[in-house]
């Protein structure tokens, strides 16, 4: 009972940062069910897409009522996304466990590297600046 108030908090937290950051939910639930609730890799990866779907969908009707969301961009990035979901679950699941776990981190490293240094480089500017490659 109390892992599933645990995994329930999970779910409350992870969807409302997702939501409020823009981001995959995956950055928050995989490694919380790996580390928290001792998930092998392949099946926290799993059941994170899996919970991920609802809390896009509410999401992004919550941004589409705001007219935040680019249909014509969002619809063929997403049919692209289809594509390369079937390859990358082909791929997640040709690994060894260890080898997805490590992959993961070094990602979840490097995109925080560069969201740090994208930060870093901004302050200051006011967010009417255009963004320079």
């Amino acid at each position: 009972m109390l892992e599933i108030a645990g995994l329930i908090a999970l779910g409350l937290f992870a969807g409302g940062i997702a939501a409020a950051l823009g981001i995959g939910g995956g950055v928050i639930f995989v490694p919380a069910l790996v580390v928290l609730f001792g998930f092998d890799q392949h099946i926290a990866q799993g059941t994170s897409l899996a919970v991920i779907l609802p809390t896009a969908i509410v999401a992004t009707v919550a941004h589409t009522r705001m007219k935040n969301v680019k249909w014509k961009l969002a619809v063929p990035i997403g049919l692209a996304g289809i594509v390369g979901a079937v390859v990358g679950a082909r791929f997640a699941l040709a690994l060894d466990a260890d080898l997805l776990r490590r992959m993961f981190g070094i990602f979840l490293i490097l995109l925080a590297a560069r969201m740090g240094w994208r930060a870093w480089k901004l302050d200051g500017r006011t967010e009417t600046e255009p963004d320079t490659p």
